[in-house]
């Protein structure tokens, strides 16, 4: 014959005590809660909650005084020793022409010429440059008068989009200056480290060959 079900007891759940010495689960628990929050706070709004972070980090970074001559203009500025020299024209002397494109010296977005020498201002360190003469894209045209090269990228529409502009014509420029403009060949290798990601290399050449041979 079936039996009947045996009835169970409710079994009951402990509250957590009221008082006593050691913490409570919830407490603990919200405790965390509101330190974690206040750190991600402190993080993202920059308040220096975190060991060395924020303006705690910043206070405490070496920084030197340099001096350094950029489109024939002398300025002497105090810069924070891990400052690159993109940093240095864009942030300190708005110089913004020459742009950030990889921010690691491979597209070749921000060239200049330093004493006269094509250089990635992304991968050089503004301290290094103490005494030196920098060249940007600022600095080619006399007043009004543009530079052959700039010229010649307006006659033979060598760009698109523009951002890389600057840095492909501070690299003819260079390219020019060292004698690498011999054949289309050559300008193509010599500029090989200037990425256009639309594509006018065909009218990039031509240009830097027109201004070769002005030149």
């Amino acid at each position: 014959m079936p039996t009947e079900p045996v009835p169970q007891e409710d079994v009951a759940i402990p509250a957590e005590p009221e008082s006593g010495t050691g913490p409570t689960r919830r407490t603990v628990i919200a405790t965390g809660t509101a330190v974690g929050t206040a750190v991600v706070a402190g993080t993202v709004l920059g308040t220096g909650l975190l060991p060395g972070s924020g303006t705690a980090a910043a206070a405490s970074a070496p920084s030197s005084r340099l001096t350094v001559t950029v489109n024939g203009a002398r300025h002497t500025v105090t810069v924070d020793n891990r400052t690159s020299l993109l940093d240095l024209l864009r942030e300190h002397l708005d110089l913004t022409g020459t742009k950030k494109g990889c921010d690691a010296g491979a597209c070749g977005a921000c060239t200049v010429l330093v004493d006269g020498r094509r250089q990635n201002a992304c991968l050089t360190l503004a301290v290094r440059l103490e005494g030196a003469e920098v060249t940007t894209i600022e600095g080619l045209a006399d007043g009004d008068r543009l530079h052959p090269l700039q010229q010649a990228f307006i006659d033979e529409d060598a760009f698109q989009c523009g951002y890389c502009t600057p840095g492909q014509i501070v690299s003819g420029v260079g390219c020019i200056e060292e004698g690498h403009t011999h054949s289309p060949e050559e300008i193509r290798e010599w500029m090989s480290g200037n990425i256009c990601r639309c594509g006018c290399y065909v009218k990039i050449v031509r240009a830097v060959e027109q201004a070769a041979g002005r030149k």
